[in-house]
């Protein structure tokens, strides 16, 4: 086997990608894993022993939510936990409108456009220049026949927080008098990386990876019944079928009790606080690059916005974002120019729907940031920009 090379953590800057792992709660999790081996559907010790333990995990991810435990539903991770409550749509006997932001994650997108072709009908609610969905455009495309709406809480690209609790609020009150729609939303940049409060929302979607977790794990919220549309051994309440994973479960639920962001986690909190501020100087140093442009403009104005302090997209007209994405890798820094799962594709939707320029689209980066980010290793990031981006202007 050949031997891989060591990646830098410290110089990583694409954790809206993927995190690197919290090996503290990876081999703790792994240990209770391996202790605790049977099947938690099986009725004998070795299978309740293994089911206590499950229930501590969800225990655990609901007092980290500040929801009920019977609202936590373990899945294989944010894809499948947007696809649950979406799906359920098709157990209904009929067809109706799905509402749909522009700027959600293809996760969403293209299970909407799957959903399309079984016959339902797709309205499409684009953003504002600024990357935001308003309360006002969501509720004015709602129709009798809504069944689901999705906004999701903190946008993968621009890093724009979207008014999700307010929308739910717009929702309910269009709804009144009639069967109120399923409002999803996919909170997988948002939780552990900004405050949540999902007292509003009926569904919310989490992934451990973006957090210190393992691969290939995350929990569906769910604050009310839906009848999922795949079925099988009823497992995590018949939502989401299949043999639980209990590393994952448990390692997903220690790193929300770790990095959760609320005032029940002072610590977590003030990361959150300390990340604001050192973002913003990176925004501010980024300024200083001749050529520069924040995305989207409106943060680089300083207007007010709410944007999350783990995510800033910037374009360097002039310089393709692969180019610079290349230069830095190079040179051992990390960072991406968008989704990894739209890597390699030409198109970029969430930029298409907010109307950025044909340049600044092909020249955008992200940049993204993480527990373990320190100003020095921003500070040391700007100065490979700067380099890079003086090189190609002569």
């Amino acid at each position: 086997m050949t031997e891989s090379k060591k990646i830098s953590r410290e110089h990583y800057f694409d954790w809206a990608a993927t995190s690197p792992s919290d090996e503290e709660i990876i081999r703790k999790a792994l240990d209770i894993s391996l202790e605790h081996w049977g099947n938690p559907s099986s009725i004998h010790e070795a299978g309740t022993d293994a089911k206590k333990a499950l229930t501590e995990a969800r225990k655990i991810a609901a007092e980290a939510l500040g929801v009920k435990e019977s609202t936590i539903f373990f899945t294989s991770g944010g894809t499948e936990s947007d696809h649950i409550p979406l799906l359920s749509m098709l157990t209904r006997p009929n067809q109706g409108s799905i509402i749909l932001s522009a700027i959600e994650h293809p996760a969403m997108r293209e299970m909407a456009k799957a959903m399309e072709n079984c016959g339902w009908k797709i309205i499409t609610v684009s953003p504002d220049k600024n990357g935001f969905i308003t309360p006002e455009s969501i509720v004015e495309k709602i129709q009798d026949d809504t069944t689901f709406v999705s906004v999701m809480a903190v946008n993968n690209e621009t890093g724009a927080v979207q008014p999700y609790a307010e929308i739910a609020k717009s929702i309910e009150e269009a709804c009144k008098g009639k069967r109120k729609a399923i409002f999803h939303v996919d909170c997988v940049q948002g939780a552990g990386k900004i405050p949540l409060d999902l007292s509003k929302v009926d569904a919310a979607s989490v992934s451990a990876h973006k957090i210190g977790g393992p691969r290939g794990a995350g929990l569906l919220y769910l604050s009310r019944q839906i009848t999922p549309f795949l079925r099988g051994g009823g497992q995590e309440g018949g939502i989401r079928s299949g043999t639980e994973n209990l590393f994952g479960a448990t390692a997903l639920a220690m790193c929300l009790r770790k990095y959760a962001i609320s005032e029940r986690n002072p610590e977590a909190m003030k990361r959150f606080k300390d990340q604001e501020e050192m973002t913003q100087r990176f925004i501010e140093s980024l300024k200083e690059i001749p050529g520069c442009k924040i995305i989207p403009h409106g943060r680089m104005e300083d207007q007010g916005l709410n944007f999350s302090p783990w995510i800033v997209q910037a374009a360097f007209p002039g310089i393709p974002g692969q180019v610079m994405e290349r230069a830095l890798s190079e040179q051992g820094f990390y960072i991406s120019t968008g989704s990894a799962c739209s890597s390699g594709k030409q198109s970029r939707p969430v930029l298409d729907s907010m109307n950025v320029s044909r340049e600044e689209k092909e020249s955008s980066v992200r940049f993204s940031f993480g527990s373990s980010t320190t100003e020095k290793a921003m500070g040391e990031l700007i100065e490979k920009v700067r380099e890079i981006a003086a090189r190609f202007a002569h």
